[in-house]
């Protein structure tokens, strides 16, 4: 792995922001590792070292890559300190071990420990740092924001492989939002992001234009998903594109994850929810395929970002209430976003038509594989975050990716449709 790119410096910060900055990173740090710790309060010896699935590496993994990965970057490329904590170098860096070789962990307390000793150096030179890498801080806290939404799925799958899984703690979505559609203007709308805690593959902001459109107000739901199921969705080779075809065949599956379904007492892989939930648990493949059934297709990344970005319309605009603009709502995030957007997000990742790639004028950081390593032509971009997604990552810019087979557990998805197709029916 290459270490070679950092921020372009900031020295020029004045000293009572700079010590602004300071206390909002210390609180961000503090609040992450906060939940980080809180998914892992009560788990056990074996769920803490075992692989929920071959994609994913244990919890006490993650744990300590997060450790690794802060020590590397500000103990050593910041603070210019000694390597330490050697041991765990080869166990915990991304590319050390194959992830079937990443059990053989030290206990729990061991991983704890390193997590707080690490911690106590980065507050350190927190305390002493001009914040000239100011980026580098903001991506920090993300990485870890990722690693813990990361647990949180792998216990998810841990639950699920028991026939104990719980669904995830969403808000059901309304009868009204489940079967509306939202129209979206024909024009340029802003894609990505310049905020100092956009990283990489979300830079540059840039303008992208869109024909008008129809886009669901809400991801589809475990029940419309389940009418799919039942007309034979997953046995009808017409709604499948010539790839998800194969891959269903090889998959050998006839249903989500997490099936919807209206009796009780179902228990295992396939556990039953509500209805009036987003389903969640699908691949690429099987949500391209229910959009086909409906007439629909999926949002590229461009239309969902731009949907997500429209504010309903008030009933009744004070004269003097200055309009919002774009540059005020660019990097708000979800959280605040959904309160006053035309379209429900945030419970779900949502798959996209659009593959992984960079944005022109693309600049790697803080290292060159980060992101550039996936512009591969193999990976999906997903957007909004789910249920799990600490909010340090929550913002319509970000980018999630995937291969398109993979059933990620907090994965859905929205459909549209282009108003052309409309006009003609």
């Amino acid at each position: 792995m290459q270490y070679s790119v950092l921020c372009p410096g900031q020295s020029s910060l004045i000293p009572p922001i700079r010590s602004a900055l300071r206390s909002v990173l210390r609180s961000a740090l503090r609040d992450c590792r906060h939940q980080t710790l809180t998914l892992v309060k009560d788990i056990t010896p074996q769920i803490f070292r075992t692989q929920s699935h071959p994609d994913f590496s244990p919890v006490g993994w993650h744990l300590g890559h997060i450790a690794y990965t802060e020590s590397l970057w500000v103990a050593e490329h910041l603070a210019g300190l000694p390597r330490q904590f050697s041991q765990y170098e080869r166990l915990f860096a991304a590319d050390g071990l194959p992830k079937s070789e990443r059990q053989n962990l030290p206990a729990l307390d061991q991983i704890l420990a390193y997590l707080q000793a690490v911690r106590s150096q980065t507050l350190d030179y927190l305390n002493s740092s001009d914040l000239e890498n100011i980026r580098l801080w903001h991506w920090l806290i993300q990485h870890e924001s990722q690693h813990a939404e990361t647990i949180a799925m792998v216990l998810a799958m841990h639950q699920t492989n028991c026939g104990a899984f719980v669904y995830p703690k969403v808000q059901p979505v309304s009868f009204s939002e489940s079967n509306n559609m939202v129209h979206i203007e024909a024009g340029s709308a802003t894609v990505g992001s310049d905020a100092p805690e956009a990283i990489d593959n979300e830079r540059p902001a840039h303008l992208v234009s869109t024909e008008s459109y129809w886009i669901d107000r809400a991801p589809v739901t475990c029940g419309q998903y389940q009418r799919f199921i039942e007309a034979g969705g997953y046995r009808d080779a017409k709604w499948w594109s010539p790839a998800g075809w194969q891959w269903l065949k090889s998959a050998n599956v006839d249903k989500p994850r997490y099936e919807s379904s209206r009796e009780s007492g179902q228990t295992g892989l396939n556990t039953t929810v509500e209805s009036d939930y987003p389903v969640c648990g699908v691949s690429w493949y099987e949500a391209d395929a229910y959009a086909r059934f409906v007439g629909k297709r999926l949002p590229t990344e461009a239309e969902w970002e731009k949907a997500v970005r429209v504010e309903k319309t008030p009933e009744k605009t004070p004269e003097k209430t200055p309009k919002k603009t774009l540059e005020d709502r660019r990097d708000r995030t979800i959280d605040s976003i959904v309160q006053d957007g035309v379209v429900q997000v945030g419970s779900v990742w949502e798959w996209t038509d659009t593959w992984f790639s960079a944005y022109s004028g693309f600049q790697p950081f803080p290292y060159k594989g980060y992101s550039q390593l996936y512009f591969d032509g193999e990976h999906r971009v997903l957007k909004g975050g789910s249920w799990a997604t600490p909010k340090w990552v929550r913002r319509p810019s970000f980018r999630n990716w995937y291969h398109p087979h993979r059933r990620a557990v907090f994965a859905g998805f929205r459909c549209v449709i282009s108003s052309s197709e409309t006009d003609r029916n």
